[in-house]
């Protein structure tokens, strides 16, 4: 299957690994506070895989610090964890928040290795809003070509809870106010709600990486949306799992805790140690194609 690839945590007990904080590093060659990222790093090593988190807050608050457990559970389990921040609307147009997660990738991509990072192996997360503009710079080639990259750099996209797969859809089906919320960062115009719903840019051999889709259970726009969307990529033989979060504290009221608590991810699939795969077993994730 095109662009199978399958997080799976290294076995055997996890000890508390010490870190190392690098704060509010430029990304994008400005003075911009918002245009700054986190790198949390284990404390020794190399070529560690990366995940790049990408916070919520409705397109309009929010903030890299926002981590909580995350960097830690991550780091547990051999991983550089990079927390990014970007500009907010009614600042900048979406359109420009997008980009700006792209100018994060490209930073990563070009610097990940001096904190222990490996450039080969990054995966990009978000929560709510950061899930949607997630999956939106993992499946529009157009953002990341325009820092010279390609999808494909992207071994796997996991969105946490975020109800605008397609956002012409979901304003049709909020009502008054809450449509009234996403026209302010959307736009009027349904050409504008297509070209920034990720379910419209999905297609076969584009090279988009493998989907983790996390929503919560009981929410019905963003369970319907996570199907459809999680549908469309398997139709263009991407590979993508939905998973629902249940519990106490579901993945979109508590989304920091729930997945930094929960590690290995629901869905993760096991491979067994003499599967041909393991030959890519980097810092305990195995990458396969």
């Amino acid at each position: 299957m095109n662009g199978l690839i399958v997080l799976v945590l290294a076995s055997g007990a996890v000890q508390a690994a010490e870190q190392k904080v690098h704060r509010d590093l430029p990304y994008a060659g400005t003075t911009h506070r918002l245009q700054t990222l986190d790198v949390y790093a284990p404390s020794g090593g190399s070529h560690h895989p990366v995940l790049v988190w990408i916070h919520g807050g409705g397109w309009r608050q929010g903030d890299k610090s926002n981590v909580q457990h995350k960097p830690q559970a991550f780091i547990q389990h051999g991983f550089v964890f990079v927390s990014v921040n970007y500009r907010l609307a009614p600042e900048v147009s979406l359109k420009e928040m997008a980009g700006d997660v792209a100018k994060a990738i490209r930073w990563v991509h070009d610097h990940i290795a001096d904190y222990g990072g490996d450039p080969r192996a990054i995966y990009v997360a978000g929560h709510s809003a950061g899930a949607h503009l997630a999956a939106l710079v993992c499946t529009d080639e157009r953002y990341l070509s325009r820092e010279k990259l390609s999808l494909e750099l992207i071994k796997g996209c996991i969105p946490v809870d975020t109800a605008v797969y397609d956002v012409g859809q979901q304003i049709k089906e909020s009502g008054p106010l809450r449509a009234q919320l996403y026209v302010t960062v959307f736009g009027e115009d349904p050409n504008l709600h297509r070209e920034f719903s990720p379910i419209h840019h999905v297609a076969k051999a584009k090279g988009i990486p493998p989907f983790l889709i996390l929503h919560v259970a009981d929410r019905p726009d963003s369970t319907a949306q996570s199907r459809s969307f999680g549908a469309a990529l398997q139709a263009a033989s991407v590979y993508a799992k939905v998973v629902a979060c249940k519990g106490q504290n579901p993945c979109h009221h508590q989304p920091r805790s729930w997945l930094g608590r929960r590690l290995p991810y629901p869905g993760n699939v096991p491979i067994p140690h003499g599967d041909a795969r393991h030959k890519e077993h980097v810092g305990g994730v195995v990458r396969a194609r």
